[in-house]
C-alpha cells in the first residue's frame, strides 16, 4: 500500500488512472479541516493541490483560538497583524510569547493583562490550538525571598525562564500570585511546578542534593485558586511522603512535579478572566526547606490530561 501511494504523482498514477495531484484543492481543503497542524504540513509536501490547500486561511482559521485577534494584538505590534497570513499568525502564536509589559490593554474591555512582575509565557498548542500559560516563579509574590538566608534564584536550563527560587529554611512558607488575562473559551486546569531538592551538573551528570530537604512531611501544603468569576478551587498535599519501613526515601525527591490546583471555566474571553492563586504551609511549629519553585501553568484540561495520559505511557 505504501509503494502504490508512493508512486501517486501530480497528475496520476504509474497506470496513467488518477492521482494525488487531480483532487481538487477545494476538497483537500475540507480534509484538512479534521486534521491536526503537524498533520497538514507533512501533507503539504505531496504536491501542489496539497501545498496550495495547506496555506488556506480557511483551513488556518478553524485552528486558531476564537480570539486570536485580540491575542495578537497583545503579544505582538499593531502594524504585524495585518500583514500575516492565518498560516503565519498560527506559527507565531505557537511559539512562547514573552508578556513584558503590564500596561498593554485590552483595546476592546480596556482592561490590562498584569502580574506582579509580567514574568509569563503565553502560546497556542500547536496540535490543539489551544491556549496554554506558564508563570515564572519571578512572576510570584514569595515571602522572604529578598533575604538569602532563606531564599536564593538559581539558574537553571530545567525551566523555560532558565530561573527557579529554591528555599533553603523558613517557617512561614506563602506563594501567591494572580494573572488576568482574556482566556478563550474553555476549561482550564492550574498546577504548580515543585522540584524537591537542590540539583545540579558535575561531569554532564544530573545530582539531586537533599541537605536542606525538611518539613513537607509533618503537614500537607495547601494550594488555592480562585477567578474573578467566583470560581474557588483548593486541595492539600505532603510534599514528602516518606512512607514508614521505605529505605528509599521519597519517590517525590529528585524530579520536577506538577500538582494540581484545580480547574476553573471560562465562557467568554470578554471580559478578561483574573485568576488567583496560592501554595502555603503557615504552620509556624516546625521549619521547612529544600525546594525548588519554578512556575505555575495554566493549560486546558483536555490537553492537560492527554499529555499526562502520555507521560504514564
Amino acid at each position: 500500500m505504501g509503494a502504490s501511494l508512493s508512486n501517486l504523482g501530480e497528475t496520476g498514477s504509474g497506470s496513467g488512472g488518477p492521482g494525488l495531484g487531480d483532487i481538487p484543492e477545494s476538497c483537500v481543503a475540507c480534509v484538512f479541516l479534521y486534521l491536526s497542524p503537524p498533520e497538514i504540513c507533512n501533507l503539504a509536501r505531496l504536491n501542489r493541490a496539497f501545498r496550495g490547500a495547506a496555506s488556506s486561511d480557511a483551513v488556518w482559521e478553524a485552528k486558531l483560538p476564537s480570539n486570536y485577534h485580540l491575542l495578537l494584538q497583545l503579544l505582538s505590534q499593531p502594524a504585524l497583524c495585518g500583514n500575516l497570513s492565518r498560516k503565519d499568525i498560527f506559527a507565531f502564536l505557537a511559539r512562547p510569547n514573552l508578556f513584558d509589559d503590564a500596561n498593554k490593554a485590552c483595546p476592546r474591555c480596556i482592561c490590562a493583562f498584569r502580574t506582579l512582575i509580567s514574568i509569563t509565557l503565553v502560546w497556542v498548542d500547536r496540535y490543539a490550538g489551544r491556549v496554554c500559560m506558564s508563570i515564572s516563579a519571578k512572576g510570584m509574590s514569595i515571602t522572604g525571598i529578598d533575604d538569602r538566608r532563606y531564599w536564593n534564584w538559581v539558574p537553571t536550563e530545567e525551566s523555560r525562564f532558565n530561573v527557579v527560587a529554591y528555599l533553603q529554611q523558613i517557617w512561614w512558607f506563602e506563594v501567591d500570585g494572580s494573572v488576568t488575562f482574556p482566556f478563550p473559551p474553555d476549561v482550564y486546569t492550574l498546577s504548580f511546578r515543585i522540584h524537591l531538592g537542590r540539583f545540579s551538573r558535575r561531569l554532564g551528570r544530573r545530582i539531586s542534593h537533599f541537605d536542606h530537604t525538611h518539613g513537607w512531611d509533618i503537614k500537607p501544603v495547601r494550594f488555592v485558586l480562585s477567578t474573578s468569576g467566583s470560581q474557588h478551587a483548593s486541595s492539600e498535599c505532603f510534599l514528602d511522603d516518606i512512607p514508614e519501613g521505605d529505605a528509599n526515601g521519597s519517590y517525590k525527591r529528585g524530579c520536577w512535579i506538577e500538582y494540581k490546583v484545580g480547574q476553573f471555566l471560562v465562557k467568554e474571553s470578554d471580559p478578561p478572566t483574573e485568576v488567583r492563586f496560592s501554595m502555603k504551609q503557615i504552620d509556624c511549629t516546625h521549619s521547612k526547606g529544600g525546594l525548588c519553585i519554578d512556575s505555575v501553568s495554566i493549560m486546558p484540561s483536555e490537553l492537560k490530561e492527554r499529555r499526562s495520559e502520555r507521560t504514564l505511557q
